[in-house]
């Protein structure tokens, strides 16, 4: 089954822009997923298992910034077109 996610990562640090880009290199990093950020979100496409697992690691990892807060939106459709 094919998926589209929605995510907002919203570090609560002074300088979080580097911190946002990090996440979205290790999501860009992992060939099986679709990842297309904007201004606003990035947007995470595939297959439900492999996108499901790509971006709980990459959550898990970024948890590691203290105070980080991720708004995600799950689709059962691919909204990749």
């Amino acid at each position: 089954m094919k998926v589209s996610i929605e995510i907002s990562y919203y570090p609560l640090l002074e300088d979080y822009k580097p911190t946002i880009k990090k996440f979205i290199a290790a999501l860009e990093a992992n060939p099986a997923i679709t990842v297309k950020p904007n201004s606003m979100s990035t947007h995470i496409f595939g297959e439900f298992d492999q996108t499901m697992s790509a971006v709980t690691q990459c959550i898990k990892d970024a948890f590691e910034v203290p105070s980080s807060i991720f708004v995600l939106k799950v689709m059962n459709l691919d909204r990749n077109k």
